[in-house]
């Protein structure tokens, strides 16, 4: 295998307009399980996740006994709906299909199926106009969108491997809609202090001592791909510790961990690559923040028995 051709090339100046458009169709979707599934604590009930094609809401409940999920697909490029009683409908995604026509076509698919999800149609800190009035965003570049699902794909199966050697309270790995990043997260248990001034899903979301590990595509503000870790609340001497591999750097005003992707996908062995900088990460966090790392840490035994 390749590691540069499995872990492909993600210049955010290439697919810029589909990287736009494509989030947006995304917050769509997003929107609609944050209105049917359950809560759950720090926003993970909202979440997407990888799967073996693309994205997935999962199975979400319905009022009536039946669930439902939403799929997108980047091989085949559809959106596709499902129900647990056998039904589903699709559409293509394609190059010209605006936000506002694929939300329509969203919203008649669920109707068809008898689905009711209420949702507020403003993007999610997004400029423009309202995901079902939005004619501006229309790009779909198919090679560039499959190129950053098997990115995601590769990162959830590092996470994956790295969230089995932490046996404390810690999410899956699954996207965050509104910041379109592939993150996980490891907590130590203990409640942080409340952040002046910060709204409530703010709050909820940084109730307890966490340190996150991501994914980030770029945007037009920071436009370089990278992998990052942050400790919240960010402990006095992290950016002080030590990051692994060499590429990685701390961000100091920030009090986060950067990794360049392309510093991961040009290397030899860019899955140890990632998990040495999640691993550092971590270790940096916990080190610094005072969490018992000796009793978080899950036996190695099996894993190296697999292996």
């Amino acid at each position: 295998m390749n590691p540069v051709a499995d872990w492909p090339t993600l210049a955010f100046d290439d697919w810029a307009d589909t990287k736009h458009t494509l989030h947006r169709y995304v917050q769509t979707v997003g929107k609609i399980r944050m209105a049917l599934a359950p809560y759950r604590n720090h926003w993970w009930h909202v979440t997407l996740y990888v799967d073996t094609r693309g994205l997935t809401t999962g199975p979400m409940p319905l009022p009536d006994g039946r669930a439902a999920e939403i799929r997108f697909d980047f091989v085949d490029h559809r959106l596709v709906v499902l129900t647990s009683d056998g039904e589903d409908r699709s559409f293509t995604l394609h190059h010209g299909l605006a936000c506002m026509d694929f939300y329509r076509q969203t919203f008649d698919a669920l109707a068809s199926l008898s689905i009711r999800a209420g949702i507020h149609p403003a993007p999610f800190d997004l400029p423009g106009p309202l995901l079902s009035e939005d004619s501006d965003h229309d790009a779909y570049d198919p090679d560039a969108v499959h190129r950053y699902w098997t990115v995601l794909r590769r990162t959830a199966e590092v996470m994956d491997r790295f969230g089995g050697r932490f046996i404390g309270k810690q999410s899956p790995a699954h996207l965050f809609w509104h910041s379109f990043d592939l993150a996980m997260a490891r907590y130590s248990g203990r409640p942080a202090p409340p952040r002046p001034g910060a709204d409530p899903v703010t709050a909820e979301a940084y109730s307890h001592e966490v340190i996150a590990f991501g994914f980030w595509p770029g945007d037009d503000k920071v436009p370089a791909p990278s992998f990052y870790s942050y400790t919240a609340p960010a402990p006095q001497g992290l950016t002080d510790q030590p990051l692994q591999p060499a590429p990685a750097f701390w961000n100091e005003e920030a009090g986060t961990a950067y990794l360049p992707y392309d510093d991961v996908r040009s290397g030899t062995a860019p899955e140890r690559t990632l998990m040495e900088f999640f691993e550092s990460a971590y270790l940096a966090g916990a080190t610094t923040a005072r969490w018992d790392i000796e009793a978080f840490t899950a036996s190695r035994d099996l894993e190296e028995k697999k292996t």
